[in-house]
This record gives C-alpha cells, sequence and structure tokens, in this order.
C-alpha cells in the first residue's frame, strides 16, 4: 500500500513532501502525479529513457521466483532484519522486498522500477510495500535519510543517492552474481557472462561514500525442467539474444551462485 510509504517520498520536481488525495499524490506548489489503478504511483516526472523488463520478462521472472528456486537468495537478505523504510532500488516484481518485510514487521518497503509490468506486481507484492516508477539514474524521490535498509538485486547503482537517501546508521545490501552464477547456460546457450572486474566495477560505482562490512557468497544446484530452465533465461537480459531453436528441450541443473554484500553508509 502506497500510504505508509507517503511520509518518505518528495516531490521529483520541487523536493516538497507529498499528501494523497484520491488517485494522485501532490505536493503544496501543486505538482500532481498519478497513481496507477494497480496502485503504484509514477514518480517519474517526465519522459524515461528506457522502460525496463518487458511484460514477458516479468511473467517469466515471477513464475521462476514464485517456485522457490531463488529462495535463498531472499532468505540472506530477509536475515537483516530492521524498522522503518525498507528500500529496493531495482523491485522488479517486489519479491525479494516482500520476503524482507515478511522478516522485519515493524518495517515499511518501498519499491522503485521502470517497468510498469514490474511495478503492477510489486504494488500487491505485500501489504507493506509501496511500488513507485522512478529511474534510479536520476534523483530519487525520497526524502533525505529515510531509509534504514536499501535492497539491490541485480540492479543499477546510484551510489551518491543512496547515500544520500539512506540514514547515517543504515546498510546497503548489494546482492551481484558470482563468477560461475549460470555457468552452465553461459556455456551452452551463450548466455552474457558475468563481467570478471564485476566487483570492481561495483566498488567503483559506489565511489568514496560507502565502505564494504562483508560479503559472502550463495551457491544452489537447481534441478529445472526444461520449461523452467526457458523461463529462467526468458526472465534475463540474454532473452532477446537467445533463438528459439536453441533453447532447453531437456532438464537442466544449473548452478545459481551471487554474492551478497553489506555496504555502510561513510
Amino acid at each position: 500500500m502506497i500510504d505508509g510509504a507517503i511520509p518518505y517520498l518528495r516531490c521529483p520536481v520541487c523536493r516538497e513532501p507529498l499528501t494523497r488525495a484520491e488517485r494522485a499524490l501532490r505536493c503544496s506548489r501543486r505538482h500532481s502525479f498519478d497513481m496507477a489503478k494497480q496502485g503504484y504511483a509514477d514518480l517519474s516526472a517526465g519522459r524515461l529513457p528506457h522502460t525496463g523488463d518487458s511484460a514477458e520478462m516479468v511473467a517469466d521472472r515471477a513464475a521462476f521466483l514464485a517456485a522457490g528456486h531463488y529462495a535463498f537468495i531472499a532468505e540472506a537478505l530477509a536475515a537483516h532484519r530492521t524498522t522503518g523504510l525498507v528500500l529496493d532500488a531495482g523491485t522488479g516484481t517486489g519479491d525479494y522486498l516482500a520476503r524482507f518485510l515478511d522478516s522485519s514487521p515493524e518495517a515499511v518497503g518501498l519499491g522503485l522500477d521502470v517497468s510498469k509490468p514490474a511495478l503492477r506486481r510489486a504494488a500487491r507484492s505485500h501489504d507493506r510495500a509501496a511500488a513507485v516508477l522512478a529511474d534510479l539514474w536520476r534523483p530519487l524521490p525520497i526524502a533525505d535519510g529515510a531509509a534504514s535498509v536499501i535492497l539491490n538485486v541485480f540492479a543499477p547503482r546510484n551510489g551518491p543517492e543512496f547515500h544520500r537517501v539512506l540514514r547515517p546508521d543504515g546498510r546497503l545490501l548489494v546482492v551481484t552474481p558470482a563468477a560461475d552464477h549460470l555457468a552452465e547456460l553461459v556455456t551452452g546457450f551463450g548466455l552474457i557472462q558475468v563481467d570478471p572486474v564485476k566487483a570492481e566495477r561495483v566498488a567503483e560505482s559506489l565511489g568514496d561514500r560507502f565502505t564494504a562490512t562483508g560479503s559472502t557468497t550463495h551457491r544452489r544446484e537447481m534441478h529445472l525442467t526444461a520449461a523452467e530452465t526457458r523461463t529462467l533465461i526468458g526472465m534475463t537480459p540474454s532473452a532477446r539474444h537467445v533463438p528459439v531453436g536453441d533453447l532447453p528441450t531437456r532438464d537442466q541443473t544449473i548452478t545459481a551462485a551471487v554474492d551478497v554484500t553489506v555496504y555502510r553508509p561513510l
């Protein structure tokens, strides 16, 4: 529900606080922003240069996550219980945020994404979660020092803005693919390979505003049917590059491996 997150939201035009007026959010300077009938608010404040995941990619992601294949990632994040605002930057369908809120009964969730198909699902993912259309590369429509935790799962990182909206005692939890993540699909079907200098690029994107206080690797072997493997490919950026004729036709054992790194603001 959007109401629990409204105290933390700010007008993307003038940075004033927002209030709800039926199906819109408005500030004292009369800037007004529509809420979609599915429950998410549009705080993009202008044309976006990209639209994020397609409806097909979102449907595949929702099906794959609902089957529990990435539950180990959600569990690793949910262990960092908190109160206050949990910001999910690049929330997708909202599954990771919902699992986090289940473990933190006094927290409120806010998911940001540019994909409207994803936000339609994220807005319904949890009764304490709000969903907002916003570009992570732009100034975030969030008050200074509002978030106690920021989740960033396979999503872009805006170091300056993350630092601005995170509380001084807050935590930034970044999930990135480990070197052998989906290695069998990379080898067998030409999926985009994990950047060998991924860790260095993540650190660079956060600049000198954060320090890493710990990192753990979480790895699982997933035994997938051919249909589940096709769904997994469909939810990745490689979906557009793998010809239909090359998609799996038999069961697969696939390695899922991610690094979860905890950052503290400087």
